[in-house]
């Protein structure tokens, strides 16, 4: 049987090896780290199926220039590459049309309604269930004029129907005693629940991959023996060849460099995410937060709490700014008066960032046996086992349950 090779072992291309090697396929994954050390190692553990809304939406051009003028604002873009960001950013401005944000809108609701009928099917057939947590999230907010600025977010979950819950101040703090008494309300998220640790769920995964029989391999990928119509095989920085029958390219932020060695360019970018991870906070959670106008999360997660959030553009090779982190953490003692900072660690990753906020996933456009599965942004978590389910579909020519034609890699 030809080998299929499933390029990047985060959280997205762990789960379609899994589900590839489940239904019979012979899978090599390779990645040029460990399983789980790219986004999947640090992202904000949550599975957020209220936040498929489309980041080119009128509410955030509202307050953009705001945060561009803020050095501490919720997005920051480095003067040095700004010149790279411009197609990027007319690609985003045309996903703000009225009719496209509906479209857009409809294609992030349609996955986010089926996470859990995925999610909840891998989880329990891995025997990860204890990985899901059975709490929800709060999104927090000071007053009345700061949830009114949040109502584009509630009008869509009420137009695709998610659940929610508005609270008032008491019932906030018999939730999360922790919380500051400077927040009045709150809207809880029931269903958008939390992973005990990311990066342990990946391994897990990963685990599972390799007792049905398939392969890991670590290498960096640089280049894909091909002809015009098929990979035949990839072609490792040291020296390898990876036979492929077919190849699936999962690489995250990363995976925009790959597609262009295909001459089948995507309008990827990275942005970049920072997290602090604090081990000894001094306060107990059960529920994970968000305060939109400080455009900060908390999680707990990892055996502590994780203060995550901002976007970064400053591409894949720029250095670190901890700074980012620093305010952020900042901003969660606003919200969390007692917590301390013992025990913590920094740490920057990549989300695969499309303009349109909506993930490519399926055929390449070019060549036959090629597959994309990337650009979930801060989604991938959340997509992660819908993902694998319809990549599988696809790749062993089943009918998907969803229209996949607004997740095209040629939809530019």
């Amino acid at each position: 049987m030809a080998q299929t090779v499933v390029v990047g072992a985060g959280i997205i291309g762990t789960a379609i090896a899994y589900q590839l090697q489940r239904r019979g396929e012979s899978v090599v994954l390779v990645d040029r780290s460990a399983p789980g050390k790219g986004a999947s190692y640090g992202n904000m553990a949550s599975i957020a199926v209220t936040e498929f809304m489309p980041a080119s939406r009128p509410g955030i051009w509202a307050q953009m220039p705001g945060w561009m003028l803020d050095p501490e604002g919720p997005v920051r873009i480095r003067p040095s590459y700004m010149p790279r960001l411009i197609p990027w950013f007319l690609r985003f401005i045309a996903a703000s049309r009225p009719s496209k944000l509906r479209e857009l809108e409809a294609a992030g609701s349609i996955l986010c309604s089926r996470v859990y009928e995925d999610l909840d099917a891998l989880l329990a057939e891995t025997g990860l269930q204890h990985m899901l947590s059975a709490e929800g999230c709060l999104s927090l907010y000071t007053d009345e004029a700061e949830f009114k600025a949040d109502h584009e977010h509630i009008e869509i979950l009420d137009r695709f129907g998610f659940r929610y819950e508005v609270l008032g101040g008491n019932a906030i703090r018999d939730l999360e005693p922790a919380i500051t008494t400077r927040i009045g309300k709150a809207v809880l998220f029931p269903d958008n629940r939390s992973v005990s640790d990311p990066y342990k769920l990946v391994l897990a995964l990963a685990e599972k991959f390799q007792q049905l029989g398939g392969t890991m391999e670590t290498g960096d990928v640089v280049g894909f023996e091909h002809d015009a119509t098929a990979v035949k095989s990839i072609c490792l920085r040291d020296g390898r060849k990876l036979q492929a029958g077919g190849a699936v390219l999962a690489a995250g932020a990363f995976t925009g460099r790959l597609s262009a060695m295909l001459g089948e360019p995507i309008p990827l970018e990275t942005e970049r995410g920072y997290h602090t991870q604090i081990m000894a906070p001094g306060v107990s959670m059960r529920h994970s937060l968000i305060w939109p106008a400080r455009a900060f999360m908390v999680t707990p997660t990892a055996g502590g709490i994780r203060v995550g959030g901002t976007v970064e553009m400053a591409g894949l090779d720029a250095a670190p700014d901890y700074r980012r982190a620093k305010v952020l953490v900042k901003r969660a003692k606003e919200a969390l008066p007692d917590l301390k900072v013992e025990g913590a660690s920094e740490w920057m990753g990549h989300r695969p960032a499309m303009p349109d906020t909506i993930p490519v996933m399926g055929q390449s456009a070019k060549r036959s046996n090629v597959w994309y599965a990337t650009g979930h942004g801060h989604l991938g978590l959340t997509y992660g086992a819908t993902t694998a389910r319809l990549m599988a579909d696809l790749i062993t020519g089943r009918k998907p349950p969803v229209d996949m034609r607004p997740y095209r890699v040629d939809r530019f």
